[in-house]
């Protein structure tokens, strides 16, 4: 019998409920005594999303306002865990990545771990580097993030958050969309202070980028997840609950867009129900995904398109560039020998079944010796490796991913 996409829906919450009542107690033996975090499902998001955008406004904090003055632009970076560089070290949360062995290979922390969700760089990162950036956007909350440190750009992305305030409740705590961009409120007021009201204008319209890469939590640690959701969620259709995605979101980008935001980079959610989390919970080949979290990211992922084509007509002055971060991770994943990986569905670094999809990366973890033939570094985000390529991928601007125009081009536009 075939179900429509409706009736899936239905049976997917159903099972993802018994799954999460038959696991949480397992989580909560395995994770707590190393502090680790349950599933980040965000990182699916890994999917490529998020990812991606983060790198794009990473970039651009390499950009030079295009007064003359050499000043290097700043990026702003708003999302979860695929972009997070540290926030969550500083709130009592579940979802952390400040243990060993993440960051084994961050070359400017000698190895340690950083709160980077991956072995090495993120996507921001790596093209941050490309491009000249010569610092990388501090985390929020980190207490160094005062001074002119936050004229080379901020970072608010925070593991397990989302566009809607009640997801990741799974995490206990984390930084909803809508407290970053408080967050970014207060910098936008210390970038007054530092350079006067004129001056913090034209530095925050034409020599930064707001990279936003968010989404996949909403579906895997909110709608998927309708133990840990409000009662009103469950019974909610598809279509209505990613209607309410967009209309948050799109209310989200309007205040950054008052706060003086200008250059905007979206990234769509990736195809999450390929991380090694889904293919392992769900016992699947190595060449299978799973249906209806990818099928709820496309519902989303075209609505999103048409956001970004709305803002651009309806908001005077600003430049709203869409990542297809969906097809961009799905080639890697499909065709990832082309690319010199060995494989698309195991974790280098986790435990438990076929793919060591179930405890996330940490001290008891398996490691694998090979992280740069690894797609995924752990059960749901990427290796330093495949952020490599995305980066690759957005700095050369193909159309089918990046558009209407790439991330230097972004950089560079003047307004």
């Amino acid at each position: 019998m075939i179900l429509t996409v409706d009736q899936q829906l239905q049976s997917g919450l159903t099972k993802h409920t018994s799954m999460f009542t038959s696991l949480s107690d397992n989580y909560k033996s395995l994770i707590s005594p190393f502090n680790l975090s349950p599933p980040l499902m965000d990182s699916n998001h890994m999917a490529a999303g998020l990812l991606l955008l983060v790198a794009f406004t990473v970039a651009a904090a390499a950009a030079d306002g295009g007064d003359g003055g050499g000043t290097l632009g700043a990026s702003y970076i708003f999302g979860d865990s695929l972009v997070d560089a540290g926030n969550n070290n500083f709130l009592p949360t579940l979802s952390k990545a400040n243990i060993k062995p993440n960051g084994i290979d961050f070359k400017p922390s000698g190895g340690n771990p950083t709160g980077r969700y991956t072995n090495g760089r993120t996507i921001g990162d790596i093209i941050g580097e490309e491009l000249g950036q010569r610092h990388y956007a501090v985390p929020f909350l980190d207490p160094n993030s005062t001074g002119e440190v936050i004229l080379h750009g901020v970072n608010y992305a925070s593991g397990g958050g989302g566009i809607m305030n009640a997801t990741g409740r799974i995490f206990v705590n984390r930084l909803s969309m809508d407290i970053q961009v408080d967050y970014f409120t207060i910098t936008r007021k210390q970038i007054d202070k530092l350079l006067g009201a004129s001056k913090a204008r034209e530095h925050v319209m034409k020599k930064s980028i707001f990279s936003i890469s968010i989404g996949s939590n909403d579906f895997l640690n909110n709608y998927l997840l309708p133990v840990l959701s409000i009662g009103a969620r469950v019974s909610q259709t598809p279509d209505g609950f990613v209607d309410d995605l967009i209309s948050h979101l799109r209310s989200q980008l309007t205040r950054l867009y008052k706060l003086d935001a200008r250059k905007f980079i979206l990234g769509n959610v990736g195809p999450i129900g390929c991380i090694p989390y889904q293919r392992t919970i769900n016992q699947l080949s190595e060449n299978e995904c799973v249906a209806l979290p990818n099928e709820l990211a496309l519902r989303y992922n075209a609505k999103l398109k048409d956001l970004v084509a709305q803002l651009n007509d309806n908001l005077p002055g600003a430049t709203f560039v869409h990542a297809n971060v969906y097809d961009l991770v799905l080639e890697l994943i499909v065709n990832y020998d082309k690319y010199g990986f060995k494989t698309a569905s195991k974790a280098c670094c986790g435990n438990g079944g076929q793919y060591a999809g179930i405890i996330p990366c940490g001290p008891t973890s398996t490691l694998c010796e090979d992280r740069d033939k690894h797609v995924f570094w752990d059960p749901y985000h990427p290796s330093e490796a495949a952020n490599v390529l995305i980066a690759k991928q957005l700095l050369q601007g193909d159309p089918k991913y990046v558009s209407p125009m790439n991330l230097k081009q972004l950089r560079d536009l003047n307004l």
